[in-house]
This record gives C-alpha cells, structure tokens and sequence, in this order.
C-alpha cells in the first residue's frame, strides 16, 4: 500500500532528448516554469533515449542518476519535462521516495496559483479533475481499499469507485456553471454584433507581451508581469482608432507548447472570445529565436478552438530588445501582415492602430457592399 510523498520547495528537472529539434529550448521553457510556480531549482538532470521506458519513462541508470542528485541536493521534487503516465508517476515516487511532478501537472499548479477570478478558478479546477480522474482509473492503489467515506459511499463500493463518483459529480457542477457564464458572455458577443463593433483578440505564445500591449492600446492597468502565464483572466476594453471608430479588444491567457488538453478544454469558454473575433492580433517576441516554433504552438491551439480561420496579423513585439525599427508588411494584396513594435516603450504602436484602421474600413466597406447586393 503506497503513500504519496510529500514535496519540498526545491526540485531536480529532469529533461530527455528523444531528437527533438527544440530541446534546448523545451528543458529552458521548464526551468521557467518552475520558476513561475516558485519553485527553486536544485539541479538539472538530461540524457538522450530513442524512445520512453514504459516503467519509469527513464531508464534505470538515469533513474539512478536523479535518486543521487536528489540526495545529494536534499530536494523534495522531481519534475519531468514531459507527461508521464499515471503509473510511470507512481513507480518513480516508490523508487524515489519523493513526490514525483510532470510537466502537465506544473502548467496546472501555476494556474491554480494564478486564478483570480471566479471564472478563472472554475476553469482552474476543472483542468485540475479531469486530469486527477485519469489518475484515479489507472494508477493509484493505495485509494483502492475500503475506508471511512460514511454517508457517502454506495453499496459495495470501494474508496476508489466513491471517488471516482464524487469527482464526476463535481466535474458536472463545474461544467454546468461555466456554460452559464459562457451563455452570459454570447449575449455579450451578440450586442456587440448588433452594433457593428469591431472585436479584435490579442493572442500568442505565453510572456509575449499580450498585456502590456492590451495596457498601452486601452490606457488600462491589466496585470503585466515578465513571467510564464501572468495572465489568466479574461479582459475587455473598448478602444477608438485615431479615425473615431470603436472596437472591442480582447487580452487573453498565452499558449505555450504541450499545453495541457485538459487546460484547453476548460479554457475553451475563455478562448471563445478569440474564436468568435474578426481579427487575431497574433504577438511573437521579436527576439525569441524559437519564435517559428512558438507561432507553431499558438496556431495548433487556435486550430483547436476552431480559431484557425480567423484572419491573423502577426505583431513582433520586444523589438526593444532585439535591436530592430519599427515597420509593417503587407502580403500581395496590400494588406498589413506584420508589424514590428515594442510595446513597452510604444515604439510602432501607431502602426498597430493604422492596422486596426485599415481592418475596420474594410470590414464597413464589405459590409455596405453586401448590404447593396442583398
């Protein structure tokens, strides 16, 4: 009967090479995950393999390798760069005697820790069931046995079964509550479209610098931080171009690669606003030389939230950092494609806006021209 470990606030990572072109830039992309879930970090643990031990997804040298790094660090963690399956997470704790974190189960802990609103927390715990429940039907012996559970538990029912009934209860709960919030946030979308608003959502990948955009464009004071996921929530502000338009902008959580389907699903209602928008304004970190596979990952999530057709302009932001001016380009029709900008400093946000100008006259004129046909 097994007993999971406690965690410490210090952990080895452990990060596998399977031949994958963005390692280096994977097993970085966990250290600052760890660090945005305030985690120290005492030791990094890397080897090559062809493919994932179905036991303990490392071999057994490896495995060695991190029992001595733990030991020698005295940390209480491991975190694997990689999704481990719920019995490789149990075998590897009993061999390690330490509690054992994949890279699914990080990406949750930080968003619990950064939910604030009451949509955010329900969307929060949810992923975190959904991913518990695969938990509960395969791995966990020890919530086999019978115990306790008065007045819960059915006739002839294990702990186990008990718990499985009990977080498919709550699953249902949270999912009805947050289709209410969904229905409230379409009556929100439709009034805008009975308006005529413009609805323009920021995306990209995770510290792109959606917010301070969001900030620099609305005169706002959403939560900017330079870290993985600091925002989770949410946010719309209504902004007029220089020609006295109005539209509506959208601030929404980052992507990042692997991100959990669990946290897709659950954030799907969030994600709604992107989904339903007339334009993606899609923000790279001019400076990330990861930045091909980072508009990789944004887009495989958009295609997943059925987002994929929504007409996209490409906003290479931190161009502060990467030492470029600030420029547009346009594809073969003319139409602005990209722009080059620093959102913190405000270098090329006049081109943003001359962008979202250029989209809006062309959305009236498409408009009275389909009008005058009908």
């Amino acid at each position: 009967m097994f007993e999971r470990p406690g965690s410490g606030s210090q952990a080895v990572l452990v990060s596998l090479d399977f031949g994958d072109e963005d390692f280096a830039e994977t097993t970085a992309e966990l250290a600052q995950l760890a660090e945005s879930a305030r985690i120290g970090i005492a030791g990094v643990l890397q080897g090559r393999r062809v493919r994932p031990d179905p036991a303990h997804f490392a071999g057994s040298g490896k495995v060695e390798e991190l029992a001595a790094l733990l030991a020698q660090t005295g940390a209480g963690l491991a975190i694997f760069n990689h999704e481990l399956s719920p019995a490789q997470e149990r075998n590897l704790e009993k061999l390690l005697n330490c509690r054992v974190v994949d890279r699914v189960s990080l990406i949750l802990d930080i968003f619990a820790q950064r939910a604030h609103s009451h949509e955010g927390k329900l969307q929060v715990e949810l992923a975190q069931l959904e991913h518990l429940a695969t938990r509960l039907v395969r791995g966990w012996t020890h919530l086999e046995r019978q115990k306790g559970g008065i007045g819960l538990r059915g006739p002839g029912e294990t702990q186990l079964e008990t718990d499985r009934r009990l977080l498919a209860k709550r699953v249902k709960l949270l999912k009805d509550k947050l289709a209410r919030l969904a229905s409230r946030r379409e009556v929100q979308r439709r009034a805008r479209r009975r308006a005529s608003m413009l609805s323009v959502s920021l995306v990209g990948y995770t510290n792109a610098g959606k917010s301070t955009l969001f900030n620099a464009l609305t005169r706002s004071h959403a939560y900017a931080a330079d870290q993985l996921f600091a925002t989770l929530d949410t946010t719309t502000r209504r902004v007029f171009l220089p020609g006295g338009a109005p539209l509506v902008l959208s601030d929404t959580v980052g992507f990042i690669r692997q991100l959990p389907h669990t946290l897709v699903a659950a954030f799907r209602a969030t994600l709604e606003e992107a989904a339903q928008a007339d334009l993606l304004l899609h923000l790279v970190d001019a400076g990330s030389k990861v930045r091909a596979a980072q508009i990789a990952a944004v887009n495989a999530v958009l295609a997943e939230i059925g987002a994929e057709r929504i007409p996209q302009i490409l906003v290479y932001n931190k161009i502060d950092l990467a030492g470029v001016a600030p420029k547009i380009g346009r594809d073969e029709y003319g139409k602005i494609s990209s722009i080059w900008v620093s959102a913190k400093s405000g270098s090329g946000l006049d081109l943003v806006k001359l962008a979202l100008e250029e989209y809006a006259a062309a959305a009236t004129r498409f408009q009275v021209a389909r009008s005058a046909a009908a």
